[in-house]
């Protein structure tokens, strides 16, 4: 059974940091590309960014370049995503999602985490 579980969401203050794990299990991590989304209330479920399998290659949401970071630890089954500069336009739930394929579509991912909340206050 294939497990993503998200942890490290919270309450930040606008310019704060915040980084979010995802662990997962129950499938060979390594061959999966990794992606992050995000849902704010009201709205679609979007593309924040992504992680390839071999290199660590990423890919961006143009709204988060610079400020988001994506690393993974195959070793630990581990994906993270370091935000900085954080804006209240930021405030979601955040879900990591794996798949085969990856991209910017939810229909590239086979399995979806829970997902943890972050807001950012003004």
């Amino acid at each position: 059974q294939v497990q993503l579980v998200e942890s490290g969401g919270g309450l930040v203050q606008a310019g704060g940091s915040l980084r979010l794990s995802c662990a997962a299990s129950g499938l060979t991590f390594s061959r999966y590309v990794m992606g992050w989304f995000r849902q704010a209330p009201g709205k679609e479920r979007e593309f924040v960014g992504q992680i390839r399998t071999s290199g660590g290659r990423t890919y961006y949401e143009d709204s988060v370049k610079g400020r988001f970071t994506i690393s993974r630890d195959n070793a630990e089954n581990t994906v993270y995503l370091q935000m900085n500069s954080l804006k209240p336009e930021d405030t979601a739930v955040y879900y990591c999602a794996a798949g085969i394929y990856g991209g910017i579509s939810r229909s590239g991912y086979d399995y979806w985490g829970q997902g943890t909340q972050v807001t950012v206050s003004s």
